[in-house]
């Protein structure tokens, strides 16, 4: 058994965890916003920017999977119910759905006019707008 005090560090170590990949996430955004805007507006993306964002994602995308299980993990062993905080783990699945999802269309997109762009756009735009409303969920556990 792990004590409460224990319990309450982890609790405390897995919401700086996901915050920082919260943040990662927004760079991942703002590299992928910087390359679209570069290629709407007929200039080449930027190599940099574009080899950051497609060798980043994949693993800012694991690194947020694991925190979303080890938050389930967590609140196993503190509260012995996975729905304890039904809010914070439905918005976190979703999150880790659209994850796969932006994964699988990621891998769709060919060529510097695939139709596969908007729709990593608009599934990379939901991601961030629901780590937003997970990470106020979070912070309302936590405190």
């Amino acid at each position: 058994m792990i004590s409460k005090h224990i319990l309450s560090y982890l609790r405390y170590s897995h919401g700086l965890y996901n915050i920082l990949i919260a943040f990662l996430f927004f760079y991942q955004g703002w590299l992928g916003f910087t390359i679209r805007r570069q290629r709407n507006g007929g200039k080449p993306a930027s190599k940099i920017a574009a080899k950051r964002h497609y060798k980043f994602g994949p693993g800012v995308s694991i690194m947020a999977i694991l925190g979303l299980f080890a938050g389930v993990i967590l609140v196993l062993i503190d509260k012995k119910n996975v729905f304890e905080y039904p809010l914070h783990l439905f918005v976190g699945l979703t999150i880790a759905f659209f994850i796969l999802i932006s994964y699988r269309i990621s891998k769709r997109i060919k060529g510097k006019n695939s139709p596969m762009r908007t729709p990593h756009f608009i599934v990379g735009v939901s991601i961030l707008s629901l780590y937003l409303i997970e990470l106020i969920l979070g912070l309302g556990i936590l405190f």
